[in-house]
């Protein structure tokens, strides 16, 4: 692909923002390529800015890195958040404090307002979310997040060590319980299907490089270890994360699409905007099995 776009970072940390490149003309696999790999560069996140994506636009652009959460090739998200589905696009999950003519949510209010890793209760995690800000508060509603990679380079070789043989258990039930009303939880989503064992330590399958793959929001506890030890370690692990040079702060433009990849990154929204309008669509790439 002619580079005929302008890249600028905007974090020590890798993330970057790609000015003057519309992403429906992503199209030939060396042109994805060139993306795939400017996105394991800059940290596995990428800001496409100026975007003009209709939803059918930006299914086509996601589906360049993988299959989707609700498209005919992958499988659904968890029922309890079916009500935020795009009516016509059962790939698209929606976020917004908005609502329809008759009150009905247009998306999911205050979504990711906890430190998480996409759909990490499954077996087969997200690896890429990519979400269009098509109306974005004009101050607040940023999104953190924290570089896994990085935090994990920063441990003692002994810490490495002692975390690399483990698994920790990730569960929809730990969000379900503090962060959904329950009227909303649907019980299906409760039968093992969003339950997943995975190693903490996971190697990252394009770049070989390893991350922390731990996070509050779907994390229950470490695998064979007693609830006061596990609840030990894990904190630690948390604190250390979300150290201020692990994160970057995006701070949306309108018509921003945010590609991050959750196999080095965790993600905080903060809800910080009250009643100004906010209306995004995620897509969800279905990752490979951690290793």
């Amino acid at each position: 692909m002619k580079r005929n776009f302008h890249v600028r970072r905007l974090s020590p940390l890798g993330p970057s923002e790609i000015i003057g490149l519309d992403v429906n003309s992503v199209q030939d696999q060396e042109a994805i390529n060139e993306i795939r790999s400017l996105w394991n560069e800059s940290g596995g996140i990428l800001v496409f800015r100026d975007q003009d994506l209709t939803p059918e636009q930006h299914i086509a652009f996601s589906r360049n890195f993988g299959p989707l959460f609700g498209g005919p090739d992958g499988v659904p998200l968890q029922d309890t958040v079916s009500r935020y589905i795009h009516p016509d696009y059962p790939e698209i999950y929606r976020v917004s404090n908005q609502v329809d003519t008759v009150g009905a949510p247009l998306g999911r209010a205050r979504a990711g307002t906890y430190w998480h890793s996409d759909v990490s209760f499954r077996e087969r995690p997200a690896s890429a979310s990519v979400l269009y800000g098509k109306q974005v508060p004009n101050v607040g509603g940023d999104t953190l997040f924290a570089n896994t990679q990085a935090a994990y380079e920063d441990l003692s070789q002994t810490m490495k060590e002692t975390l690399t043989p483990l698994r920790a258990v990730h569960d929809f039930a730990v969000a379900a319980a503090t962060q959904y009303a329950k009227p909303i939880v649907i019980d299906d989503d409760f039968d093992g299907t969003n339950r997943a064992v995975h190693p903490v330590v996971r190697t990252h399958a394009d770049t070989g490089d390893k991350a922390l793959f731990v996070n509050p929001g779907f994390t229950s506890h470490l695998y064979g270890f007693s609830v006061n030890e596990s609840a030990a370690l894990l904190g630690f692990l948390y604190g250390h994360l979300t150290r201020p040079e692990f994160i970057y702060r995006h701070r949306w433009c309108e018509n921003d699409l945010l590609m991050w990849d959750n196999r080095m990154n965790i993600h905080y929204a903060v809800a910080d905007y009250g009643d100004a309008p906010r209306y995004l669509e995620r897509t969800t790439v279905i990752g490979e099995q951690p290793r």
